[in-house]
């Protein structure tokens, strides 16, 4: 769609990829280990970081298996947004089709969140390997702030999902229909819209943890907000 014949980074291409089997081989073999993690998805702290979980190796391989996944897709994500920037064969960003738009709000968005993602399951490994209380409150630690970390990915994670597929849709009517997409510029920028938003309204998970009053109205009204530039 840009008219590049190949990404950026052919081998940073081809190491994503090989990262993605090996990544879930290491989450398949936590749910065969012994007992499993017995942690949930969310692996929260203390489930995940002390001796309550059920198998500690289990959780190694749960975060193991997370952290390569997430080096896959930042490096596809990196790639995909270089090609998409340097590899556009004249184009300028008026001439890229809403699918290119997609996949580049998609890439930042991973970018700015998957880094926060991992360190925040270094943090569990640390604590639950070399005690460095991180998330424990008994030695001033904080078990409300993985769910910070967890969730400032978790949320947008939900729009990285949607948006290419916004992208693929918008392209097939498009090209079934042999029209362009009406009102494709107001489509651009309410997706630009829902990628800022929706990273910036991630505690609206954790209403039930103690948040103040102001912050809870403040997440409150930009969760609402999102319904703006995504029924545009």
């Amino acid at each position: 769609y840009i008219g590049a014949s190949e990404v950026a980074l052919p081998r940073t291409n081809v190491v994503s990829y090989l990262l993605l089997p090996l990544g879930s081989v290491l989450l398949i073999q936590s749910i065969l280990s012994e007992f499993g993690s017995g942690m949930g998805w969310t692996m929260y702290p203390p489930l995940s970081t002390s001796l309550m979980t059920l198998n500690t190796e289990s959780v190694d391989w749960v975060i193991s298996g997370l952290a390569l996944l997430g080096i896959s897709s930042l490096l596809s994500s990196i790639n995909f947004l270089g090609t998409c920037v340097f590899l556009g064969s004249g184009m300028g960003c008026r001439s890229y089709i809403l699918y290119i738009w997609a996949i580049i709000f998609t890439a930042i968005m991973l970018i700015m969140t998957l880094p926060i993602l991992t360190g925040a399951l270094v943090m569990i490994l640390l604590d639950l390997h070399i005690n460095t209380e991180f998330y424990d409150s008994m030695y001033s630690g904080d078990s409300v702030l993985y769910q910070h970390l967890f969730w400032f990915f978790g949320h947008p994670e939900v729009y990285i999902l949607i948006l290419p597929g916004f992208g693929v849709i918008s392209q097939t009517l498009s090209t079934h229909a042999t029209r362009t997409v009406f009102g494709g510029q107001s489509m651009i920028l309410a997706m630009g819209c829902i990628s800022i938003l929706g990273s910036l309204v991630w505690a609206h998970h954790m209403m039930t943890v103690g948040l103040e009053v102001d912050t809870r109205a403040y997440f409150s009204a930009m969760t609402i907000m999102i319904a703006i530039p995504t029924g545009t």
